[in-house]
Formats: C-alpha cells, sequence, structure tokens
C-alpha cells in the first residue's frame, strides 16, 4: 500500500474489477485505448495486470480516494512489453474514471509511481507511453518532467487504428529526484 495526502495506491482485490470495469470502460475513459471492451477484453485485461504484479513485484494499481474510498482507477508501474515497442524498460501508466480528470489525481498518484520507481525498484529511467491524440496524457506527461523521445516511438494498431503511432515520454532518476520527487508515506 502506498498513500499520498489524498490516495491509496493498492493491489487489487477481486470485488474491485466490477467496480473498475464500471467507473472505465466507458467511451470517454477508452477512446484512447483500444475502445469499450467486451467481456473477453475485460478478462485480458485483468489478466496482464495480475501477471505483471506476478512477474515483476509491481502492476498498475488500484487508485483510492482516501477521504470517501473511491474507487478512481488505476495508475502504476509495469515493465513495458506492447509489441514493437521498447521492451523491458519501467513504464509508468494510469488509467481514471472521467469524474476523477482535471483534480491532480492522476499526477500525484504517477508521481508516487515514479518515486517507487527510482527508489524502491532502482529504475533508472521511466517511459509513458500514449498515442498522439491523448493531448490529456502526453501533457501529464510533461507535467511530470518528461521528455519526449521520438526514437523509441513504435506503430500498433491496438489503440487508435486511424494513427497508429505510439509516443513514448522518459524521465531519468537524476531528472525526478532532481526536481519532481513527491514523497509518499
Amino acid at each position: 500500500i502506498l498513500e499520498t495526502s489524498r490516495l491509496t495506491l493498492r493491489d487489487w482485490r477481486a470485488n474491485d474489477w466490477p467496480v473498475f470495469w464500471e467507473v472505465t470502460n466507458t467511451p470517454a475513459v477508452m477512446r484512447w485505448l483500444g475502445g469499450v471492451q467486451d467481456a473477453a477484453g475485460r478478462a485480458a485485461g485483468e489478466a496482464r495486470i495480475e501477471s505483471y504484479r506476478a512477474d515483476h513485484g509491481h502492476t498498475f494499481w488500484v487508485v483510492e480516494r482516501r477521504d470517501d474510498g473511491a474507487l478512481l482507477g488505476f495508475c502504476g508501474l509495469k515493465r513495458s512489453n506492447q509489441a514493437g515497442g521498447p521492451q523491458g524498460m519501467m513504464e509508468v501508466g494510469w488509467r481514471l474514471h472521467k469524474d476523477a480528470w482535471g483534480q491532480g489525481y492522476a499526477k500525484e498518484a504517477a508521481a508516487a509511481s515514479l518515486d517507487l520507481a527510482f527508489d524502491r525498484f532502482g529504475a533508472d529511467v521511466v517511459i509513458a507511453l500514449t498515442v498522439p491524440g491523448n493531448t490529456a496524457s502526453w501533457a501529464l506527461m510533461l507535467r511530470l518532467g518528461m521528455e519526449r523521445r521520438e526514437e523509441l516511438d513504435f506503430a500498433s494498431p491496438d489503440f487508435d487504428p486511424a494513427d497508429p503511432l505510439i509516443i513514448v515520454h522518459a524521465i531519468t532518476k537524476g531528472e525526478w529526484q532532481g526536481s519532481h520527487g513527491v514523497t509518499a508515506s
């Protein structure tokens, strides 16, 4: 369990999945993530997230708001494994339901995840992936101090078939600790 001033990031429980899919498997949230998922897509997503924890000791964790326990989505760390992209690099990612957008929750959770990536898991660099059209996501990457790494960009039709480019941003341990670290309790 990781706590920030407003959030708790924690491992998944079986009863989290129905709530998670209810609040995030919507056209607005899934617009840049391959679209609303059917039962097979949801099951595959759950298996992927659980496998990251089993294989590497970290995953995209449940994000809960501390004051009321509301499940907001997920945020956390995995090893980059998208076909055609950089393999094995530490990757930070997030997905929050629409009602949680614009309140700083994603940045708070991502900052806590970056702290863990560098301090606990010993990463030298952390990347984040999105598509060009997802301006909110790559804008958050920039606010976190990440820089665009065009040489790591790759094509994948999994998220936006009309524009299969996946763009990559990255931050080093020194860059993070020098100017953007957020201490988690």
